[in-house]
């Protein structure tokens, strides 16, 4: 019999190796942690409040991303369960006591103020890894029907809220672990084409505002003072950057205001103005080399759980980067995404961290077969 050993029994070759930390992975994100923070310097005329508080946000992600690199997959998998039907809660308790300006997202519980949706970011693709992990797979089609259901329940409680671009990416990450885990092309566009005839009645209970976001993606022109100026400003922004940028801290669209959200959700606007396609190009690459490091890691995975879960979570900050380029460009509808580890924020920045800890567990713990 093959007899398993586990890799963190290798020895001490620095601090990344005892700590589980991947430099491969790591130093992209730190790099643009570090844009992040000169952009946000730049684009809100030299705040130094807003960029040591989001400087204080990143090392409290970096902690946690550490601490949960330590924790064994057997772990993580075990309490999967519990985190998930515990953050369903939590997304029940937003509907009645949720705090917010023009939604109630956030639970205020005095000593912390967070999103529980952010934590189903990470909680959908580990429930469905986990009960995936002891099926045979492919999946049966009950299996996959059940996995639906887990991925459509946060869905619809967000949607709720109402937060539809968070509903959406969290739908699409379980869509992305159903796939891996084995569904297949014939069963995906049968689905694809069974959800694509319910746009009706998702357009029906769809608030105003978000209407009115759908429809200018189509035509921004149409209200340039009012739903269409988010965008119709971010495109001139980008622009006048030209191919390698106006030059740091000489950015004018986002200082003078005419940007919205410089510092959240449109900050590739405010770096983009600044560093130009040039700059803009690398910070795609970087993105590009954390997506293959993830998937390089769910290659090497030597279980169900592993796989399904290293390579959902790669792809899915790939695709929160995809979808707000795609925002701020005009390709896709203003959903209210940020770009992962360089927009302003709390919660979604500890949640990113996170993530690529439970990746790093999985490449530390990783279980190698030896005769």
């Amino acid at each position: 019999m093959n007899d398993y050993i586990e890799n963190n029994r290798r020895p001490f070759t620095g601090l990344s190796s005892l700590f589980y930390i991947d430099l491969k992975l790591f130093m992209p994100i730190v790099i643009i942690t570090i844009i992040g923070l000169v952009t946000i310097y730049s684009s809100s005329s030299g705040d130094i409040a807003l960029v040591l508080k989001q400087f204080t946000r990143i090392l409290i992600g970096v902690i946690v991303m550490i601490f949960i690199a330590q924790v064994h997959p057997d772990n993580l998998k075990l309490f999967a369960p519990i985190l998930y039907f515990f953050t369903l809660v939590l997304l029940i308790l937003v509907l009645f006591f949720g705090v917010g300006k023009s939604a109630d997202r956030w639970l205020d519980l005095y000593i912390i103020r967070f999103q529980p949706s952010e934590l189903m970011k990470i909680f959908v693709p580990l429930m469905l890894a986990s009960y995936y992990s002891d099926k045979p797979l492919p999946p049966k089609t009950k299996y996959i029907f059940f996995a639906i259901l887990i991925a459509v329940l946060p869905v619809f409680l967000i949607m709720k809220q109402p937060d539809l671009g968070t509903s959406l990416l969290i739908g699409m990450s379980g869509a992305i672990a159903i796939l891996l885990a084995g569904m297949s092309i014939k069963f995906f566009l049968v689905s694809s084409f069974s959800t694509a005839a319910f746009a009706p009645i998702l357009w029906m209970n769809m608030h105003e505002y978000q209407k009115q976001r759908v429809l200018t993606f189509f035509n921004p022109e149409l209200d340039p003072l009012g739903s269409g100026y988010h965008l119709m400003q971010s495109k001139i922004a980008l622009g006048s950057g030209g191919f390698f940028g106006k030059g740091i801290f000489n950015g004018t669209q986002s200082k003078l205001g005419f940007v919205p959200e410089h510092s959240t959700d449109f900050i590739l606007t405010a770096f983009g103005e600044e560093f130009g396609f040039f700059g803009v190009l690398i910070l795609m690459t970087l993105y590009l080399l954390i997506a293959l490091r993830g998937l390089s890691i769910s290659i090497k995975a030597t279980d169900n759980f592993g796989r399904i879960l290293s390579a959902t979570l790669s792809l899915t900050i790939f695709l929160y980067v995809l979808v707000n380029v795609g925002m701020v460009i005009g390709f896709l509808p203003v959903v209210g995404a940020p770009l992962p580890f360089m927009s302003y924020g709390g919660t979604s920045m500890v949640t990113l961290f996170a993530t690529i800890g439970i990746i790093m567990s999985i490449k530390s713990h990783q279980r190698i077969l030896r005769k």
